[in-house]
This record gives structure tokens, C-alpha cells and sequence, in this order.
């Protein structure tokens, strides 16, 4: 967002008494601004605020500029949850899938076929660039919250835009579940400690389980329908260009959050993204809307 001070009187009325950021945006002329930042907002008190730092020497040891930066800061407040106590939330925007080079063709005396092939060798190359960028600040983020929590024990929870989608590849070791030359039982003791979990799947397991049961006790020739049936959704898009769509935003949490984990505190019980303003937008409420859709869980504490 552009006006963080303007958004934490926006919030406050509906309840957010706490607001923070760890930069601001730019402004290029009076109004105009450039360079967003995130924010996070609170009804339970912020105790903490930090802007999480790279690790210059891994980003080295992995092949990284020795000056890495995230291409925006990545919050993270640790906030004093009911039941819970306290709980690291990080915010983030990676890094886009917009080329990382700009071609500067008005300078250039190119013919029209001249223009066209630097544009896709610019578009190859750049936009690689940009994967390269936004999978290291997701894999130097990653390191940064196994050694946060290690040092406090807090739960995590990882929200915002991420700009690619969990399952090709480029940002799936933020829900690794694999560890190699250590025994199963430390393997998967470490790996619920230490790993993230989409909510979307928690919220998929919950659904399971409840579907499960309610399908016990009742015939199911007479629902007409099967168990798998039943609990069956499909996930919502947050983003759409041109004619595709794909899931950009997401929240992951810790072990505590999971229904199937023995200490977890809390459980997803709802799953929605509000996409009213991308669907079915109508100008003067949706004008100056996000063009993404906004993911939202609901959670309830275990009995």
C-alpha cells in the first residue's frame, strides 16, 4: 500500500487498534507515489516490530550479490494472540514476475525485427532474473524464521503476496516436507516444528475429517452423494491476467495452526477469498480496489 497513515484510520474504525509498518513508499510528486510497502493490522496487541534482514553471508554462499536486499522489506510483529501467546506474523511482496530488464528502445536506431528479438531475449533473461530474485528472498526468509524459531519457540504464520504459486518449484520449500539422512521420527518431528503449512490444505484437512464424521452417521445412499463428494471445493483464484488465473497470495502457519498436529492450539475453520471487486466490479466502490483477491481464514480455538 501507498498511505499507510491513511489505512491505520481506515482500519481503527473497524476494529484494528494496532498498525504498523517498517518503511514507507516513495514519493515521486505531492500525490504520487511509487515503490509500496506492506503493513500489517492488529486487534490483539503488537509487542514487536522488526524488519526481517537477509543473511549477506548465505546470500553469498548460495551464489547471491554480496549486497542482496529484499526488493521490499518483509515485516514481521510478533503479536500477543488469545490462548496462544506470542506469535510471529511475517508480511511480505516478493519479487514480481516483471522483467527485471528494461529496454530502452527509443534510444536505439533498431529496425522493427531488431526491436522485436531484444525484447524477448530481454523478456527470457529478465524475467528469470525476477524468479531468481523472489525464490532467494522466500529461501532467505525461510532460514531467517527457522532460526527465529529456534531462538523463541513462537508460532509463525507467513501471509501476503508471493507473486508465484507454492507448486512449481521456485517457492515450494516454504512447505518442504522432506529431510534427508535423518530418522523418520526425528524427521517428522523437525519438519512440523520447523515447516510451514498452506492454510488452504489445513482448512481441506478440517473439512475432511468434519465430512468424515457427519457421513458416520448418516446412509449415504440416501445423501446421494460420496464422502469425497460432499467436502469437494475448489480453490479460488487471487489473480487473473488476460485470459488465465492463478493462486498469488497466501497464508501459512506453523504446527499450531494444524487440527492433525497433537499440541496444536487452533484450527482453519473457514477458507474464503473475496474477489467481488475482480468479478463483479462496480467503479465507484471497486475504482481504486486491489487487482488482487484477498485470502481470508478463519480461526478457532481447539477443544
Amino acid at each position: 500500500m501507498f498511505s499507510p497513515d491513511s489505512l491505520k484510520e481506515l482500519v481503527k474504525k473497524q476494529g484494528y487498534s494496532y498498525f504498523e509498518v517498517v518503511d514507507q513508499p516513495q514519493i515521486i510528486d505531492d500525490f504520487i507515489y511509487k515503490r509500496p510497502v506492506v503493513a500489517i493490522a492488529s486487534r490483539y496487541p503488537i509487542v514487536d516490530i522488526h524488519a526481517v534482514e537477509p543473511n549477506i553471508e548465505l546470500a553469498a554462499t548460495i551464489g547471491l550479490a554480496d549486497d542482496f536486499a529484499f526488493s521490499r522489506k518483509i515485516l514481521r510483529a510478533t503479536i500477543d494472540i488469545p490462548h496462544m501467546g506470542y506469535c510471529d506474523c511475517y508480511v511480505v511482496h516478493f519479487k514480481s514476475k516483471r522483467s527485471m530488464i528494461e529496454l530502452d528502445e527509443k534510444n536505439q536506431k533498431w529496425s522493427p525485427e531488431k526491436t522485436i528479438i531484444e525484447s524477448l531475449k530481454a523478456n527470457v533473461a529478465g524475467g528469470w532474473g525476477s524468479t531468481i530474485k523472489r525464490g532467494s528472498e522466500a529461501t532467505l526468509l525461510m532460514i531467517d524464521m527457522i532460526e527465529r524459531r529456534e531462538a523463541t519457540d513462537y508460532p509463525m504464520v507467513l501471509m501476503g503476496d508471493f507473486n508465484n504459486t507454492l507448486a512449481d518449484g521456485v517457492l515450494s520449500h516454504l512447505t518442504t516436507n522432506t529431510l534427508r539422512f535423518v530418522s523418520a521420527i526425528d524427521r517428522d518431528a523437525y519438519l512440523a516444528k520447523y515447516c510451514l503449512n498452506d492454510g488452504w490444505d489445513l482448512f481441506q484437512a478440517v473439512r475432511s475429517n468434519e465430512g468424515n464424521e457427519s457421513n458416520d452417521a448418516i446412509e449415504i445412499e440416501k445423501a446421494k452423494l460420496k464422502p469425497t463428494q460432499a467436502i469437494t471445493q475448489t480453490r479460488t483464484p487471487t489473480h487473473y491476467f488476460g485470459a488465465g488465473s492463478s493462486v498469488l497470495d497466501y497464508i501459512l502457519f506453523s504446527c499450531e495452526f494444524d487440527a492433525s498436529y497433537h499440541d496444536s492450539l487452533y484450527q482453519v475453520s473457514d477458507y474464503h477469498t473475496y474477489d467481488r471487486h475482480l468479478i463483479n466490479p462496480i467503479f465507484d466502490r471497486d475504482g481504486e480496489s486491489t487487482d488482487h483477491g484477498i485470502v481470508l481464514v478463519t480461526l478457532t480455538l481447539r477443544s
